[in-house]
């Protein structure tokens, strides 16, 4: 899928970038490069529907003077000197940070590569023996079911950075995905199961998300009647499920700038207890296999590997160079530097964000029927709808769900149609925790985040439709 050369002709448009960055007097400026090249398959109604190919690409150059920036993105090589003067434009009228400079080189260490031969060496063909394999997987496990959407990809990506400090990085990666949902229509009852994969490397032929999606269409038919439960109860939350309310609150909550304007649920708790004292959260910027993994982050400062939740204890934040020193411009924090988290796309300027985020528990985890098991009275949940409403400054969440198990006394009784959810996340994971194994799916269920299926015991409410 990548041509030969992808990597030198985009390093070569970010230098000629820089170039027109320097000829208008410019004395800093970054431009980050991306070339992609895919494939694609759809699946619907138990058939192969579409198989399509192309490449995605461009540029975003940011310009900076004085403590001011610009940003301006590009595609066509030719309007590299366009976009730098809409940059400089966007500069000159832009509020000054005091104290906001580009970072200068810093020595990091080599990663394992994240491009696979297997992945960039796929062609449709490929895809479509694939996909032919899932869909007859799907009818033999479960005569009843079809796969009604979802689809493969697989891509190779040419990328490039280039700084007028000296930063300079070139690379070359693969991803490939996989996600079906499955749906069994019969006896005038729908049920269906969502579940996707990915990964740098080579997914299995049929990974086993397939299975996964197959057993929730499965286990949700013949829904029972429950009475309505008063309260908070004791809830195993799946790790697709759980990874939802995570990345919307905790990873709001590890924002340096949102900590600084006090829009944090984990504002003015630094050094404080957030979590259970068993529980740490790890930023890893140089995971095997992680879906942020990179030497350097979008400003160009070196990734590396920071616990920001030590034995429930908030030790530290992410921050990015800009977001640093306006926080300490605007008064709002004493001392902040970056802590090489900028994330960045050619779509727009680097900001604060998280690599990889990884939940560990220093006691026993375990598997996800010993999890059940440990209740008396409660639920499985395993997706969740509307978690983009959960509430990031207070941790507060309203959401619901139609894949629920009702268990009673550490056995599943079965499924109901629908409930809500709700909760406070903080107060949950500052209260009986028990986080589960960590899965040995096929690829990453949860893009950056790596969690776990976790039993929240007495803080969340589900409340049956």
């Amino acid at each position: 899928m990548l041509p030969d050369g992808a990597v030198e002709r985009v390093q070569e448009v970010c230098a000629a970038i820089g170039q027109a960055c320097e000829a208008v007097g410019l004395a800093q400026w970054d431009v980050m490069g991306e070339q992609s090249y895919g494939l694609n398959l759809n699946l619907e109604a138990g058939r192969i529907t579409m198989v399509g190919a192309g490449g995605e690409g461009g540029f975003g150059v940011r310009v900076v003077d004085d403590g001011r920036y610009g940003f301006a993105r590009l595609v066509d090589p030719s309007g590299a000197e366009r976009a730098v003067k809409q940059a400089v434009s966007i500069m000159n009228k832009s509020p000054r940070v005091e104290g906001f400079e580009l970072p200068s080189p810093a020595e990091t260490s080599a990663l394992p590569p994240t491009f696979h031969p297997d992945v960039a060496h796929l062609v449709a063909e490929d895809l479509m023996d694939r996909a032919d394999a899932m869909l007859a997987h799907v009818a033999s496990t479960s005569p009843n079911a079809v796969v009604t959407g979802g689809g493969l990809g697989a891509s190779a990506t040419a990328g490039a950075f280039l700084s007028s400090e000296g930063i300079e990085r070139a690379s070359s990666s693969t991803s490939m995905g996989a996600g079906v949902q499955v749906t069994i229509d019969m006896d005038g009852q729908l049920t269906s199961g969502w579940e996707g994969a990915s990964s740098d490397d080579l997914l299995p032929e049929v990974p086993d998300c397939v299975d996964l999606a197959v057993k929730w269409a499965e286990c949700t038919r013949n829904p029972i009647d429950v009475e309505p439960v008063k309260g908070t109860q004791d809830v195993v939350l799946s790790e697709g499920a759980f990874g939802s309310l995570f990345g919307m609150i905790v990873g709001s909550a590890i924002n340096g700038p949102r900590l600084a304007r006090k829009e944090s649920l984990w504002s003015d708790r630094l050094g404080k207890q957030v979590m259970a004292g068993h529980l740490s959260l790890v930023d890893d910027g140089r995971l095997l296999g992680g879906a942020r993994t990179s030497s350097i982050d979008g400003d160009g400062v070196p990734t590396s590997t920071r616990t920001l939740v030590e034995s429930g204890r908030l030790a530290q934040v992410n921050w990015s160079v800009r977001d640093a020193a306006k926080a300490v411009a605007d008064g709002q924090v004493e001392h902040a530097e970056s802590t090489g988290s900028a994330t960045r796309s050619i779509e727009g300027p680097p900001g604060t964000g998280t690599r990889d985020l990884v939940l560990t528990s220093s006691n026993r985890r375990p598997a996800p029927e010993e999890l059940v098991a440990q209740m008396d009275d409660g639920w499985v949940v395993h997706s969740i709808m509307g978690a983009h409403t959960a509430n990031p400054t207070s941790g507060d969440f309203s959401v619901t769900t139609s894949s629920v198990l009702r268990v009673v006394d550490g056995e599943v009784q079965g499924a109901i149609r629908q409930a809500g959810v709700t909760g406070n996340l903080a107060e949950a994971l500052s209260g009986t925790v028990i986080l589960g194994r960590p899965n040995q799916r096929d690829g990453r269920t949860g893009r950056h985040l790596h969690l776990a299926d976790v039993l929240l015991s007495g803080t969340i409410g589900v409340n049956p439709a």
